[in-house]
């Protein structure tokens, strides 16, 4: 099969001030550091079950999450390690999740795959394909009854699209204008299967436009475009009703820690990280002025710093006791309206 072809990397002028900048390279860093250290604790057995990493696709989290209010509501994928970190979920609950300890943020009970946090309004991570889409078009319609001036943005991948959840969720924001804001990242192959082989209309815009809304496809390797495309999109969908926004992405490691990428060639994968958004970013604000060397350095190592607070914090977590595994199953008697 014919490998997608691979854009120029991006470039330009970065339109912001130094800390708006800075901030999102810093973002950029905190969570490949965090992702880095994972795959390693995974294969030191202290994180198990499933693992899907976001390191080559974390321009799309970095861009979108600053443009959000603290009203805003987020519904994400598996891969949702990023989202929850940027959205403001400490690292030190995410890796305690991670590990299964009873004070990550979904007490240990869901691992990686189940990030939530009621507090920043993250609606957690969804296990299965496309599950968050109707959750994100229910926590809209709820919004809009109730008079809550705030968005739902919900993250999915290009693999969903094939779901029926997706058509569902996509008609009822569309014929009811729900506040959604339709969030895919476009990374090409859902699990193994490239898109072109599974679907037979590959512009996913044609598809999302046919249910009448608003859509737009963007770079999702460069934070600058994510930004822009979402904070513009966010004013109308509050006032106007439902869009979509196809991120183009592609991410560097297997899709989980169990799959032995036969799907790909390794000089595909090596191709696509000239576009790299971490290292494209930084050369960029250092051609701008705006980066030097020792502030790249000063960044990556309190990056690097948080990751070594959270691990601590992981390690020294304690298991749930046994005879609380019932706890939450149901609810207590008279506990009901």
């Amino acid at each position: 099969m014919t490998q997608p072809r691979v854009p120029a990397p991006p470039s330009g002028p970065v339109p912001w001030d130094a800390p708006f900048a800075l901030a999102r390279l810093h973002d950029m860093l905190r969570v490949r550091r965090m992702e880095e250290k994972c795959a390693e604790l995974y294969g030191q057995q202290k994180i198990r079950g499933f693992l899907h990493l976001y390191i080559g696709e974390e321009a799309v989290a970095a861009g979108a999450m600053p443009a959000l209010g603290p009203e805003d509501n987020i519904v994400a994928t598996y891969r949702e390690h990023g989202h929850a970190l940027l959205r403001g979920v400490h690292m030190n609950a995410i890796m305690a999740e991670m590990y299964g300890k009873q004070e990550g943020c979904s007490r240990g009970r869901g691992g990686s795959m189940h990030l939530f946090d009621r507090g920043t309004r993250f609606f957690g991570g969804q296990a299965i394909v496309g599950a968050g889409l109707p959750l994100a078009a229910g926590l809209a319609l709820a919004d809009k009854m109730t008079g809550r001036s705030a968005v739902t943005t919900c993250f999915f991948g290009e693999g969903a699209v094939a779901e029926g959840a997706f058509h569902e969720a996509m008609n009822l924001a569309a014929l009811w204008q729900l506040p959604v804001l339709f969030c895919c990242e476009n990374n090409l192959y859902a699990m193994g299967t490239a898109l072109a082989r599974s679907e037979s209309q590959t512009d996913l815009c044609v598809k999302a436009s046919s249910y009448g809304m608003p859509v737009l496809s963007v770079d999702g390797m460069d934070v600058l475009a994510v930004h822009q495309a979402v904070a513009d999109a966010l004013p109308r969908v509050r006032g106007e009703g439902p869009r979509f926004i196809e991120f183009r992405t592609y991410r560097f490691r297997a899709h989980s820690m169990f799959d032995a990428e036969l799907y790909r060639d390794k000089t595909e994968v090596e191709a696509w990280k000239t576009r790299g958004p971490i290292h494209t970013y930084t050369a960029r604000l250092k051609a701008q002025g705006l980066l030097t060397e020792d502030e790249f350095g000063a960044l990556a190592a309190q990056a690097q710093a948080e990751v070594d607070t959270a691990v601590a914090f992981a390690e020294a977590g304690t298991w749930e006791p046994v005879e609380d595994l019932l706890r939450d199953v149901l609810t207590p008697a008279g506990a009901a309206p």
